[in-house]
């Protein structure tokens, strides 16, 4: 009863609900996706780990820091363990690019999700002009009919409703994924800058 109810609510949307439904279910997959990686990835935080590790660098002790580091699952340590295999290279440029993989991983789909911030709205405008003009064009045809102009109306408003909802649907998720990988910079920053500070300072030490 209900699936029938849909369907009819869908079709009396015209042609732009089929646009507007594909990208229904790219914000449902993608918001599922990135909800379960971030939860994911929260589960793999360690801060007590994250402290051992520093306490080891503040130490000079790099071999132990390293060892900390190794296989750990926190994108922070994950960082740290990979600029400790060049610390006696480029130890800055790998820090930097390491950062970059976890930010690029963080940011996945986020370019789609404002993608579909704005077009969702887009589509349910342009069903609302099409669906406005089957309506003005049924008024100026010789047989009127009552039922024409009311469907082409129906159509504008379950387009432009449809459309609002998936960009709210997404603007949400969209703005907490930001603010989520906004946060993990922060972390890797601070984390990487600290770093250097230690690492970069007992350097300086030896070389006296």
């Amino acid at each position: 009863m209900l699936a029938n109810i849909v369907f009819q609510f869908f079709v009396k949307g015209g042609p732009i609900m089929w646009p507007i439904l594909i990208s229904a279910l790219v914000a449902v997959a993608v918001v599922g996706e990135r909800a379960f990686w971030w939860w994911r990835e929260s589960q793999k935080r360690d801060p007590q780990k994250l402290e051992q590790l520093l306490a080891a660098l503040e130490n000079s002790d790099v071999a132990a820091a390293t060892k900390i580091g190794e296989g750990s699952e926190d994108p922070v340590i994950r960082m740290i363990y990979r600029g400790l295999n060049h610390v006696h290279t480029s130890f800055e440029g790998a820090l930097q690019l390491a950062a970059g993989i976890e930010l690029k991983r963080a940011g996945r789909f986020l370019t789609v999700m404002d993608t579909l911030v704005t077009l969702a709205p887009l589509l349910g405008l342009l069903g609302t002009v099409t669906g406005l003009m089957r309506a003005f064009l049924n008024i100026g045809s010789a047989e009127l009919s009552v039922s024409a102009v009311t469907g082409g109306i129906g159509e504008a408003l379950i387009a432009t409703a449809c459309g609002l909802g998936i960009a709210i649907f997404a603007l949400i998720p969209f703005n907490f994924f930001s603010t989520k990988l906004t946060q993990l910079q922060f972390d890797l920053e601070t984390a990487a800058t600290n770093v250097e500070v230690m690492v970069g300072g007992k350097k300086l030490e030896t070389s006296k």
